[in-house]
């Protein structure tokens, strides 16, 4: 059992103002796994005016006292790199591979990407007699959700860092240890006292308490729309600045001349990856209506050949992080079936021989147009939604009728064509042909899916202000 009783507060393992308990729940067994410790408004107040503190001096380090600190936690993120990608497996029921070659391997990319965008980025540009200035924005508000745990804190904390801010991480409650190792990789890697500070605690008190918070001068957020929303209403009366990567339902638009088993085949494999549970998944997948018996086969046959199980039993999918998580995602599918959706593959309930554990079957889902709740809302889990399409213009319609814009996938053999199609699509990450993850492309969505971006050196933008120093250079 893991006991994380303490926040890490300028510098030091602090106990919380409020003596009050939270156990973690491993979805795989459905018994406690930990026990952290729920923080107030007052342990958010200490930790912000930590950082306060902090930032008059950390703001003014040099770019390779900030490379240095950033060489610095890479290091020590490489000696506990087992150690984290264990702590993932164990609060959210990772499968150990998917913990060691995607969730905590993301986590090290991101601090990878950020020293080495730092190492050339330019922070003083002079245009005419004009000098424009990129500076630290200041104390900045981070909550980060379950789903990608380390990989959210490190796209988060290492831009921040790299450009000279300071902050406040609010994880999830529901995966707090990995924020755990994070903070203690921090903390060896000499992150001077007050620059990062670490809160447990939920949403409504935690988070509402970061984001509403007078000396915080941005909050940088992710999680679904809804609670974007709130995070946004909180932030409002002190008008900082909200970045936001929320929900998506993103369209998958398989052409007509794709090579239909391996496009088909990848999107099951997308979908079903981290048990469904990637905001950016491919859930609905738009095929042809003269190909939809062959495409419903093939994904039949990807869905069925998923095996689930747990997370050291070698299975590609684990569990879903919570009961709620499950009992929402049953829901919805049980909604789908009422109003019309044809079950393909899995369904509802657990996978045999699973009755412990919050295990989802890998589920495909026929409808008939879009307006169905399983097109329509965001699952969160390993189920696809496949509709047909009698042309393109109409695949890209409906790929667009969705409130979120968050990622968008093509395939197709001809080359311009599926671009042409790329280019229509209203997300703000566009996949072609299933191509690799790249950790400099900035990742960020359109409508309700959010605002701003991160990853790579777009995600500098989001800690920086401007400043314009007219007459900097004088006259000739």
């Amino acid at each position: 059992m893991r006991e994380y009783l303490k926040f890490y507060i300028d510098g030091r393992w602090v106990e919380p103002a409020v003596a009050k308990t939270l156990d973690v729940i491993n979805p795989a067994t459905e018994k406690p796994a930990g026990r952290i410790s729920m923080g107030s408004a007052a342990d958010v107040d200490a930790a912000v005016k930590a950082a306060r503190r902090a930032f008059a001096s950390y703001s003014q380090t040099s770019v390779e006292e900030r490379i240095a600190l950033l060489e610095r936690v890479v290091a020590e993120y490489q000696k506990r790199y087992a150690d984290m990608a264990a702590a993932i497996t164990e609060e959210m029921g990772a499968p150990a591979a998917l913990a060691q070659k995607a969730q905590a391997a993301m986590g090290l990319g991101h601090l990878q990407t950020a020293l080495a965008v730092l190492k050339n980025y330019h922070f003083r540009e002079e245009r005419g007699t004009t000098l424009l200035v990129k500076e630290p924005i200041g104390v900045c508000g981070l909550i980060t959700p379950w789903n990608w745990p380390v990989n959210q804190i490190a796209c988060k904390v290492a831009p921040a860092l790299a450009v000279g801010c300071t902050m406040v991480l609010k994880p999830s409650e529901l995966s707090p240890f990995s924020a755990q190792v994070w903070t203690e990789i921090l903390d060896a890697a000499g992150v001077p006292a007050g620059v990062f500070n670490l809160v447990n605690g939920d949403g409504p008190t935690v988070g509402a308490a970061i984001a509403s918070h007078p000396e915080v001068d941005m909050v940088s957020f992710t999680g679904s729309t809804r609670a974007g929303v709130e995070v946004a209403r909180n932030a409002a009366p002190s008008v900082k600045r909200v970045h936001q990567e929320l929900g998506g339902k993103s369209p998958n638009i398989i052409l007509p001349d794709a090579d239909f088993k391996r496009a088909v085949t990848a999107g099951v494999r997308s979908v079903m990856s981290n048990s469904g549970q990637s905001c950016n998944a491919p859930t609905r997948m738009l095929v042809p209506r003269e190909r939809l018996d062959e495409a419903l086969a093939i994904a039949k046959a990807a869905a069925e050949a998923t095996t689930v199980g747990a997370p050291d039993s070698g299975a590609s999918v684990g569990p879903v992080i919570s009961a709620t998580q499950w009992d929402k995602i049953q829901t919805l599918i049980h909604k789908g079936i009422e109003q019309g959706a044809t079950v393909v593959a899995g369904g509802p309930g657990k996978p045999a021989g699973l009755e412990t554990g919050y295990y989802v079957k890998p589920t495909v889902l026929v409808v008939k147009d879009n307006q169905n709740i399983v097109a329509r809302e965001e699952i969160f889990g390993p189920v696809l939604t496949v509709l047909p399409y009698d042309t393109v213009d109409e695949a890209v319609a409906i790929g667009n009728d969705t409130p979120y814009g968050l990622a968008a996938y093509v395939s197709g053999t001809d080359v311009e064509a599926t671009r042409r199609v790329a280019s229509r699509l209203r997300a703000g990450q566009v996949n072609i042909n299933s191509a690799a993850p790249d950790l400099m492309a900035p990742f960020g969505g359109f409508k309700q899916s959010g605002n701003g971006r991160e990853w790579g050196d777009h995600a500098f933008a989001e800690f920086l202000e401007v400043k314009a120093v007219l007459g900097y250079v004088p006259k000739a």
